[in-house]
């Protein structure tokens, strides 16, 4: 199951925290907020995360 860890106010914040949190080894999705078609540039987005990697993106937000 997926949860969502964080909102983007757009496309390109949204492809950032993937790629960070990816980065950090955390499989990571987003996905629009109003359910819009994906790639709309300025539209709210959820990072979504697995479900047990909840602790894992908790420690990497804290060191920030």
């Amino acid at each position: 199951m997926w949860i969502e860890i964080k909102k983007a106010q757009n496309l390109m914040l949204a492809e950032m925290w993937k790629e960070f949190f990816e980065g950090e080894g955390v499989p990571t999705r987003i996905q629009p907020a109003s359910g819009e078609a994906p790639g709309r540039e300025l539209t709210t987005y959820l990072i979504l995360v697995p479900q047990d990697k909840q602790c894992v993106i908790n420690e990497v937000l804290r060191k920030l």
